[in-house]
């Protein structure tokens, strides 16, 4: 039987590199939570608690169709809601994870690809809980839109907030 070379992998977003080509416009959100850096770092990785405060009806009406974690460097994320009747997929590359301290993604709509935005999270250590910052860079063609962008991360952390903190 013949050696056959396997077909080359494809990249579904643009590399590392390639999302470093960003707007100049950033935006950033800090937000005091009563938990641990450990609690609030494991929400962003967890499928279950990622459909209650990223998407779904305590944020917006909309339905949580599939929420898809590959939590690893180089692995990749798809967060798939169905909004106004439409299917928005919101996909991502996570460049960087160390535990419990920092989470560093792409961040994309699939059918916007390449379009693609990144986003660090930084989580420090607060008195009896931690701060969040986040810092979301948008692609370029998404510059017009940074208002909207940081209402939408302020009220998603609000939401994920009062999750942690047993009110939600």
């Amino acid at each position: 039987m013949p050696f056959i070379n396997p077909p080359a992998k494809r990249r579904l977003f643009p590399s590392p590199e390639r999302a470093l080509e960003l707007s100049s416009v950033k935006v950033v959100v800090r937000i005091p939570f009563h938990a641990s850096p450990k609690a609030v770092y494991q929400a962003w990785l967890n499928p279950e608690l990622i459909g209650r405060w990223m998407f779904g009806r305590l944020l917006r009406e909309e339905e949580v169709l599939g929420i898809v974690i590959d939590a690893r460097v180089g692995g990749n994320f798809s967060f798939l809601v169905r909004r106004d009747g439409h299917e928005i997929d919101h996909v991502g590359e996570y460049l960087e994870l160390l535990p419990f301290e920092k989470l560093l993604f792409t961040w994309a709509i699939r059918e916007n690809l390449p379009d693609t935005s990144r986003v660090m999270v930084k989580i420090e250590p607060a008195g009896e809980g931690c701060e969040v910052e986040l810092q979301h860079e948008p692609a370029p063609a998404w510059a017009d839109f940074v208002g909207r962008t940081e209402e939408a991360w302020k009220k998603m952390l609000t939401v994920l907030k009062h999750i942690l903190e047993g009110n939600g």
